[in-house]
């Protein structure tokens, strides 16, 4: 059994909402100055609703749609009804105490995404990690100022949990390509490495689960800014996401222009990289090495 909840979960909710609410205001030929005056609100704040950025107050949403005319009570009802569920807090939200703000976001897009495609330089994408494994990456780090037990254990939870969206009958596909680094980096030690590379293999071998490598034969290759996230959604409305996490931030590309040279670099990392079949092979290599 998940602990997912409602299909897309509130992030996608908003972003869903929000999309309909923008299209709706320009059909009125109504300006976003105007609508945030019509919710006691500024230009800006109609520019993070539109956006799915923030929750919505339900008189908010009465007063908008009164403002663009919508005169179908099942319709205005539909939307009263999405913005109140939008509100509901995520699953992950049990974590809020122990991971940052900005990652928030991530996890209701992550649980909304029909495909995920990661490129890693430094570590095992999340999705694929060992508890082990995980536990290892979450004590990197810490310096002086190590995470109690407790807290490293319910982070290593909050990854296990993540993990259930690559199963069930209708899971999300996930295109991983790893640096060949990441996988010879012995984090956790040896036996803790050699464990998840068995349990690399494995998954790699689930029909929505692509995973290649980049090999050090390959030489350079496209990307110089590190590692990044593409997002994928289902329904039209969420569009597609970049994401990029920095030590102490992360930030969320949605702009047409940033996307296209971020699939063309994925792209390219994709031609590059080991064919899924090399990649076992490899796996198998590295593996062995660790024995």
């Amino acid at each position: 059994m998940t602990e997912q909840g409602a299909p897309g979960g509130p992030t996608a909710l908003r972003i869903m909402l929000g999309a309909h609410l923008r299209r709706m205001r320009e059909q009125a030929g109504i300006t976003r100055g105007e609508a945030g005056y019509a919710i006691r609100g500024s230009e800006s704040k109609i520019s993070r609703l539109e956006l799915g950025r923030v929750g919505f107050k339900v008189r908010d949403v009465e007063d908008l749609l009164s403002l663009y005319k919508l005169a179908d009570p099942d319709e205005r009802t539909r939307l009263i009804n999405l913005a109140k569920q939008a509100n509901n807090p995520g699953w992950w939200q049990r974590y809020d105490d122990i991971t940052p703000n900005w990652f928030h976001s991530y996890l209701g897009l992550e649980m909304a995404a029909e495909l995920i495609r990661t490129y890693e330089i430094q570590f095992v994408p999340g999705l694929l990690q060992t508890p082990d494994y995980a536990r290892a990456v979450t004590r990197l780090g810490r310096g002086e100022r190590p995470l109690p037990t407790a807290e490293i254990d319910r982070l290593v939870a909050l990854r296990k949990s993540r993990q259930q969206i690559l199963e069930g009958s209708s899971p999300t596909r996930l295109w991983a390509i790893v640096d060949e680094a990441v996988l010879r980096r012995p984090i956790g030690g040896r036996a803790v490495l050699r464990a998840q590379l068995e349990h690399l293999a494995e998954m790699s071998r689930l029909p929505n689960v692509t995973l290649q490598i980049l090999p050090f034969a390959a030489g350079g290759y496209a990307s110089t800014g590190g590692a990044f996230t593409l997002l994928r959604f289902a329904d039209a409305d969420l569009p597609d996401v970049v994401y990029i996490e920095h030590l102490t931030s992360a930030v969320y590309l949605d702009k047409l222009e940033d996307l296209d040279e971020y699939v063309i670099t994925m792209d390219s990392l994709s031609i590059a990289a080991s064919t899924p079949r090399k990649t076992q092979e490899l796996l198998t290599e590295i593996t062995k090495s660790f024995t």
